[in-house]
């Protein structure tokens, strides 16, 4: 099965994330070619596909100039399961932390939750019309239990209810199917008209016996068992009455219908499939296991180098037990990511060097990229900021030598402190607009011209200071 689109070429790949993320432009080619060859891959004879592997990634930059992102979007494009794992959690416990082929359970997980989510999709109409009759059932027995709960007020109200009782059953029966029929007409219509959306009823939810989380279920997850699947069955399922109002009725019965319609085994064939053959792992803060050369070994060395070991048959291609059974590893792609400050990948052990043959450097984000990330990539920084303040009725307008100002202080902070990429805006940002955004909801209807001397009258002197803009910028 194919998941990657013949019309995604790496041209279009890298068109589609100049929308999202400004320059960056090798690293973007380079990835882009990678998930291309992908799709060439799944085009080969079975016979020579096993033997073309992915060409793993080491993204080498700053934090802050898109690493992530360039990864995740590109694996939001193909609808590849990604999963994005920090390389230090599996040092934080004594010399090794997190067990490393958790990375492979989270990426299954995701694939399978990915899949899932498409297929409840693809039943929704279907799934929408079943809960619809169930919320009809669910108001005539609420009519029916109503009216049967009606006692007689007087004596000749049950002399004609004793004389109701003579008539044929047949009769009774026929006028009760027939009541029945008429009044489920008329709830269908006014659901469907929408009058009914705040009426009551009851729904059952049904209660997990085991928690997934539980230490329990985590063990056998260990062996690659399905605690659930494997007790599931000997315990019954408990279920609990909720009062809601039909509205929200129909969300919990449509997601209860759309479960019925769909066939989990397929969901985790697929998920597994596409784990498999489309997953990336994304390993970020990769340099910081890295043994820096020159330096004394000692514990912490010992414990990086040793997750380095761990984490080697897993890239290198291995199978390791899940709930959803044995996954393999050979064809999943690894991007390693990480400033190497005071690193670098020649640091890492050889054989962990092989198997990240592209190296991608990335660049420091200058003036001139950070006013492009104020202004030209979809649902843009400005635009976020001034849609929350608009909100509150509050216009706000930037002008464009006060976005300038903006860009060359965001460099200026990054050159002269930590250099936090495009997070830097955000800090600007935030300081800037601080006291606007606490009054804007005294300020309904007025509009805010912001320019150079704006931005300078409130950010300047912080700038400036470096000792102060270490701490608040």
């Amino acid at each position: 099965m194919i998941f990657i689109s013949k019309e995604l070429t790496p041209q279009e790949l890298v068109n589609r994330l100049d929308k999202f993320i400004i320059g960056q432009s090798k690293a973007k080619k380079s990835v882009s070619v990678a998930i291309r060859n992908r799709y060439r891959r799944q085009k080969l004879d079975d016979n020579f596909k096993d033997e073309v592997i992915p060409k793993n990634i080491l993204m080498i930059g700053p934090t802050g100039v898109g690493k992530t992102e360039i990864a995740r979007r590109l694996a939001k494009l193909i609808k590849a399961p990604f999963v994005k794992i920090e390389a230090t959690k599996f040092t934080e416990v004594g010399y090794v932390g997190r067990n490393v082929e958790s990375m492979v359970k989270d990426l299954v997980s995701e694939a399978i939750r990915m899949v899932e989510e498409e297929k409840l999709v693809e039943v929704s109409e279907q799934a929408k019309r079943q809960a619809e009759n169930r919320i009809v059932d669910l108001l005539v027995s609420e009519n029916t239990n109503t009216k049967s709960n009606h006692k007689p007020d007087n004596p000749f109200e049950a002399l004609l209810t004793q004389s109701n009782t003579q008539t044929s059953q047949e009769q009774l029966d026929e006028d009760k199917q027939e009541n029945k029929k008429k009044q489920r007409r008329d709830i269908k219509s006014k659901l469907a008209q929408g009058l009914l959306e705040h009426e009551y009823v009851n729904v059952e939810i049904e209660e997990q016996s085991i928690p997934d989380g539980s230490n329990m279920g985590q063990e056998f997850e260990e062996m690659g068992i399905n605690f659930q699947d494997l007790f599931g069955q000997f315990l019954p399922k408990k279920t609990k009455q909720k009062r809601v109002k039909v509205k929200d009725a129909r969300k919990i019965l449509g997601r209860q219908e759309a479960q019925k319609l769909i066939d989990n085994e397929q969901v985790t064939q697929e998920a597994v499939e596409r784990a498999e053959n489309y997953g990336i792992i994304f390993l970020d803060e990769f340099d910081k296991i890295a043994v820096s050369s020159g330096k004394q070994s000692g514990g912490q060395d010992v414990s990086r180098e040793g997750v380095q070991r761990d984490i080697l048959p897993i890239v290198e291609g291995s199978s390791v037990n899940t709930k959803y059974g044995r996954i393999k590893t050979d064809h999943i792609m690894f991007i390693g990511a990480g400033a190497f400050h005071d690193s670098k990948p020649s640091d890492l052990i050889p054989e962990l060097q092989g198997r990240f043959p592209i190296r991608v450097k990335l660049e420091s984000l200058t003036k001139q990229d950070f006013y492009r990330i104020l202004t030209e990539p979809h649902n843009a920084l400005l635009d976020q900021y001034k849609a929350l303040l608009e909100t509150e009725e509050v216009k706000v307008n930037f002008t464009e030598d006060a976005i300038e100002e903006l860009a060359s202080m965001a460099e200026q902070v990054n050159n002269e402190t930590e250099d936090i990429g495009a997070r830097r805006l955000h800090t600007l940002l935030e300081k800037l607009l601080e006291e606007l955004s606490f009054y804007a909801s005294d300020m309904r209807g007025q509009t805010v011209d912001i320019n150079a001397k704006y931005v300078r009258e409130r950010l300047e002197d912080i700038v400036e200071e470096k000792d102060v803009s270490r701490f608040i910028l």
